[in-house]
């Protein structure tokens, strides 16, 4: 039962003792478009970044999943921790590191 007019910046809707009047001014109008506009491009920020939250989601490898063996990036060679030790108690250095 309500009629807006936009043109007098004016909403009439019936009363119990009459039509009631609610006026507003040309910069509140433009107030109220201008919040309604940046709350529209939040709504629309947050849906986006749960879009991509959600690939992101998908895309990020199991934590609990371990590898079965240690696999070294580049050449290693064994240095011995103590000369007189066997090899199975030898340091893995970069095949580019000088062993001293």
């Amino acid at each position: 039962m309500v009629v807006p007019n936009y043109t007098y910046l004016k909403l009439k809707m019936p009363g119990p003792n009459g039509v009631i009047t609610v006026e507003s001014t040309y910069k509140h109008a433009c107030d109220c478009d201008v919040e309604c506009i940046e709350y529209t491009e939040a709504i629309v920020e947050a849906e986006t970044l749960i879009v991509n939250l959600d690939q992101l989601d998908s895309e990020v490898p199991d934590s609990k999943h371990h590898a079965e063996t240690f696999e070294p990036a580049e050449a290693v060679k064994l240095v011995p921790v103590d000369p007189t030790c066997p090899d199975d108690q030898a340091l893995r250095i970069s095949a580019t590191l000088d062993i001293k």
